[in-house]
């Protein structure tokens, strides 16, 4: 089975048009999500441009603040402190990655919680730790919407996560641990990588190395998420080897074409939640 997050993020998209539908006809409002993007790096301009092309689909108020790479931190930060004030601006993204000047956690920590579209503030990233309910980072909870499409009930499967970013591999950890699966996660200094690997009912693999875990990984019938991006010569590739893996997996995503997708769409998904907070 492939795991098609192009197919599934058109359907989320479609749910999410509905219902901001829905709330503008009755409350005459509609969320608003406010992109901070530094510099001019090229894929971050991709990405944002993106961003904003699905959030107007839908129905979402979108406008990207552009600032040149060397803006100070100061005034980075005083922008991020008025969109906190604003009541039209439901969520605020900044892109990563930031120029070196520019403290990456002080910017995270000065978005407001309740607009953090990311899930990267402490705030939500201590709730998701915690079991409650939160605001969750939207490449895993991409992945997630993706494994269940594979296997609705996940009570009991043993999940193996290959990375231990804060990005992706923790909140990944901590969805799945919601789940009741039992979690493991595997990074560059765990010893027998590989035999860890074939015990996984679920195959998290996010370490951006292109191919780096082949079919001999692989349980048979483990769902496997690949979250890789790599660029081999003129191809995009991911972390796992797929023409390897499909025949052993149960359901595996390709790449491109699926965990990608559904990122944009948790995205969109988490800004129309923090402005249903706030209604």
């Amino acid at each position: 089975m492939i795991l098609d997050g192009k197919k599934e993020s058109i359907k989320i998209r479609e749910e999410i048009k509905k219902e901001i539908f829905s709330i503008k006809s009755n409350k005459k409002k509609v969320p608003g999500l406010s992109v901070i993007l530094i510099g001019d790096f090229a894929p971050s301009q991709i990405y944002v441009r993106n961003k904003e092309k699905n959030a107007k689909e839908v129905g979402i108020n979108s406008e990207v603040i552009k600032y040149p790479k060397d803006v100070s931190e100061e005034d980075l930060l005083n922008k991020i402190k008025d969109l906190n004030k604003t009541n039209e601006v439901s969520g605020i993204l900044v892109q990563l990655p930031l120029p070196k000047h520019i403290n990456a956690e002080k910017v995270i920590n000065t978005i407001d919680p309740s607009k953090d579209v990311d899930g990267f503030n402490p705030i939500n990233v201590g709730k998701l730790a915690s079991g409650y309910n939160a605001i969750a980072p939207c490449t895993p909870l991409g992945c997630l919407y993706l494994i269940k499409k594979a296997e609705k009930n996940l009570t009991g499967k043993h999940a193996v996560i290959v990375g231990r970013s804060n990005l992706n591999g923790k909140p990944m950890a901590q969805l799945l641990l919601k789940e009741n699966c039992t979690v493991t996660i595997v990074h560059s200094k765990t010893k027998n990588l590989k035999n860890e690997c074939k015990k996984a009912d679920i195959l998290v693999v996010a370490i951006g190395v292109a191919n780096y875990v082949g079919g001999d990984w692989i349980k048979k019938d483990a769902i496997v998420i690949d979250v890789g991006i790599n660029k081999v010569g003129d191809k995009i590739t991911g972390d796992v080897n797929f023409e390897e893996a499909k025949d052993k997996a149960k359901a595996i995503t390709p790449v491109p074409g699926g965990v990608g997708p559904m990122t944009i769409a948790c995205l969109l998904k988490n800004t129309l939640e923090c402005f249903k907070a706030r209604l």
